[in-house]
């Protein structure tokens, strides 16, 4: 009897999910970061994510892990999932073009399933994996405009920051397997309590945060940046590491790029055009393709 292809429904639900908590956190750091300095906004982030996650582990009675090999997984984890990423692409977006640095950081799922081909091998990269991280990325392409690789090769160091910030997320994706013998929301907490202690430190050595008086907006953005965007999206995101695999979680920055035209839409009023269409359609018909099962 011959299989059948399958879609994982659920799984791709929460993969859309995972996808507009992170798509839409752009709109939200752009409004908190014009009045708190981007390593106390990140600081915030975490140090939110992190008492939200504590506080569900607690109510399931789940505990924290002990001993120092489990939390040096754990700090690796936040380094290439959060700050050590985050820090690179806010670098290299800074000298770059935005649409250009969308397209680069899209990359996570090529560098997943190079990882996963030449050194891991742990899941399986057949052609229509490989042909779906393609299409994906030519949908993000199509989405930001062509015109975005018209800078390609200009500002070198900062085109490879953000590179190097896709290929951390996709270490990430491949690392977070590691953490099968613990529930999704222990590996959640304890990554994001490891960010907080890098980067609550670092706020206070380098904005002085007690001086700061941001608004009610900004304070606003700053806790759904925290609680939705990386709480929850946090444990989205560890679930699905164990279900879709490396490279099927990390499919969802194509998504990504559909989540963002689609708050264009619906919040500013923008139009689609027939490019922007096909863009959409190539990228959901990646991630389809990657998640695609016999």
């Amino acid at each position: 009897m011959t299989t059948r292809p399958t879609l994982p429904v659920l799984d791709f639900a929460l993969l859309g999910c995972l996808a507009l908590l992170w798509g839409g956190s752009y709109p939200l750091l752009k409004v908190a970061v014009a009045e708190i300095p981007p390593v106390t906004l990140i600081a915030v982030r975490v140090s939110v994510a992190a008492v939200l996650l504590l506080a569900i582990a607690l109510v399931q009675g789940e505990r924290m892990p002990a001993g120092r090999q489990v939390w040096a997984r754990l700090f690796l984890q936040a380094f290439l999932n959060s700050y050590g990423a985050w820090t690179l692409l806010a670098w290299g977006q800074r000298q770059i073009e935005s649409a250009l640095g969308a397209v680069l950081n899209s990359t996570s799922p090529l560098f997943v399933f190079l990882f996963t081909l030449l050194v891991t091998r742990h899941e399986a990269t057949g052609g229509l994996r490989l042909f779906g991280a393609c299409l994906g990325l030519g949908g993000v392409v199509l989405i930001v405009g062509t015109d975005a690789l018209n800078g390609l090769g200009g500002q070198v160091i900062a085109q490879l920051a953000v590179l190097v910030s896709a290929a951390l997320y996709a270490g990430a994706a491949l690392h977070g397997r590691r953490f099968s013998d613990l529930p999704p929301v222990v590996t959640a907490a304890g990554t994001m309590l490891c960010a907080s202690a890098v980067l609550v430190p670092a706020s206070v050595l380098l904005d002085r945060p007690w001086d700061l008086a941001p608004s009610g907006k900004a304070v606003a953005a700053s806790l759904v940046l925290g609680v939705a965007c990386t709480g929850i999206a946090l444990l989205l995101y560890f679930r699905l590491v164990r279900t879709l695999g490396s490279l099927g979680v990390a499919s969802q920055s194509y998504l990504r790029a559909g989540v963002g035209v689609l708050l264009g839409v619906l919040v500013l009023g923008e139009t689609l055009t027939p490019t922007v269409i096909a863009g959409v359609v190539a990228a959901i018909a990646g991630v389809v393709a990657i998640n695609w099962r016999r």
